[in-house]
């Protein structure tokens, strides 16, 4: 299965044609969530769609078994094993039962499910964590206030369990890397550092948005840019433009960041967290399954009676009549193209990524959104938008964003990490550099630097032997 080329109609074909690429377009870069609300409001507004129930694939709207996906579309080689099967999967398939749990799917189970913040990261973490280091990861979670940050000191929590310090914060550092990425937190600049370092090399002025919220909260919350300009001996159009990055692309309330950025109105409805975009598992025989998840329990169809009823419309009613089954035609068309787009995508992404799927970060192979896209014959940025915002879970449980299987960076990163777990004494950015060498990863030592610093990695002069907290 290919993409198919949007634009190959000819001339009296080209506004129906600019019309279908501009809302593919648009579905493409949407994530589940987002998906969910667009089909929500188009059903509410359109009567010529009509949501079909049952287990229809989301494809070809065939009927089908339970636990069985549509051979027809999904996306597989059955001449090689080793080949992904990739598919839209209706909501009812995969998720919290399978492969893992073996556990069956509430008749009430639907994509808006809700799940607790603290469930839904320990959920990511739970399977890069030992019996004793999932406890102190519990413990951590239930201590979250309404914003997502954490309200009891790491010493209390080591001092409890009987642990170094260093464990509990090493506990902690992988919760605030999670999604939603700075929870667990102790401050609200906390927060907005670590989420200022997971963004890496898409930082424009890295060090000077770190001092803004170190250094200038005050008057970064207040657009008090002269002010900040001063403290960041800079101008005032420079501090301006750093405020604006930072609250474009900054959440200091992170438990709030799947409804909006900054403070809503508190309600007693527990936040809803939900599905990955994409869930990836394999299957007993060795093959790997790829789910690209739809939103519905069910499929879109033109509604029938609404077509037999436009043969008799009355003349008032006829013109717009005819523009909502436009509308609804079109609307099922872009559906079928993102999804198409997306799990040609994921065919390629698993059998390329497939060492890093099963084996973590240390074996992600370099890998630019531009090679798939000439892989593909589409354009970098159809690529880009297929990727924005979308979430995967992997076959270990834990969730991570897409764009994370183009992060050229990552395996140099976990590389360094091991080295500074595991160094006798503290190790300048210089020696890092020189054991990554040996290691086979060139790197300069400002970009070791900037990597320990993306990774919440101290200097040298500040890292200290572990030290074992007692009561």
């Amino acid at each position: 299965m290919a993409f198919t080329p949007i634009l190959r109609q000819g001339p009296s074909q080209r506004p129906q044609a600019t019309a279908h690429l501009a809302q593919t377009m648009s579905l493409l870069g949407l994530n589940l969530q987002e998906l969910n609300q667009k089909i929500e409001s188009a059903l509410a507004a359109n009567p010529a769609l009509e949501l079909l129930e049952g287990r229809h694939c989301p494809g070809c709207g065939r009927l089908l078994r339970p636990g069985a996906y549509c051979g027809a579309c999904a996306a597989t080689d059955t001449a090689k094993g080793d080949e992904p099967v990739v598919f839209i999967a209706p909501p009812e398939d995969g998720y919290g039962r399978g492969t893992r749990s073996g556990e069956e799917i509430p008749e009430d189970f639907n994509a808006s499910q809700p799940e607790d913040l603290a469930s839904y990261v320990l959920r990511q973490i739970a399977s890069e964590l030992n019996e004793q280091e999932q406890l102190i990861a519990a413990h951590l979670l239930s201590t979250l206030d309404d914003d997502g940050l954490r309200t009891v000191p790491l010493l209390e929590v080591a001092r409890y369990y009987h642990v170094p310090v260093t464990d509990v914060e090493d506990v902690a550092q992988m919760i605030m890397l999670a999604d939603p990425v700075g929870v667990g937190a102790a401050s609200t600049s906390e927060a907005m550092l670590i989420q200022l370092r997971s963004l890496g090399d898409k930082v424009p002025n890295l060090e000077l948005c770190a001092r803004a919220i170190t250094d200038g909260l005050n008057a970064l919350s207040k657009k008090q840019y002269a002010e900040l300009g001063s403290l960041l001996g800079v101008s005032k159009a420079k501090a301006q433009q750093v405020a604006e990055f930072i609250a474009a692309n900054l959440n200091p309330f992170p438990a709030r960041a799947h409804w909006g950025s900054l403070r809503t109105q508190t309600t007693d409805t527990p936040p809803v967290y939900q599905r990955p975009d994409l869930i990836i598992k394999m299957q007993e025989d060795g093959r790997m399954v790829v789910e690209v998840t739809w939103p519905l329990r069910g499929v879109l169809r033109v509604n029938p009676l609404f077509q037999q009823a436009l043969q008799e419309a009355p003349e008032d009613k006829s013109e717009q009549w005819k523009i909502d089954l436009e509308q609804a035609n079109l609307l099922i068309k872009c559906l079928a193209q993102r999804n198409q787009a997306i799990v040609r995508l994921m065919q390629v992404l698993a059998v390329v990524q497939r060492e890093f799927i099963l084996g973590g970060d240390a074996h992600l192979r370099p890998f630019t959104r531009a090679t798939i896209a000439d892989e593909l014959g589409v354009h970098e940025s159809t690529v880009s938008r297929a990727v924005a915002g979308k979430s995967v879970e992997l076959p270990s449980g834990k969730i991570v964003p897409l764009a994370q299987f183009f992060d050229r960076s990552l395996h140099i990163r976990t590389a360094l990490k091991k080295i500074v777990k595991d160094e006798p004494k503290p190790l300048s950015d210089t020696a890092l550099a020189k054991l990554l060498a040996k290691e086979g990863y060139d790197v300069a030592r400002r970009t070791v630097a900037k990597y320990r610093t993306m990774e919440g990695i101290l200097p040298a002069h500040l890292r200290k032997p572990q030290a074992v907290a007692y009561s």
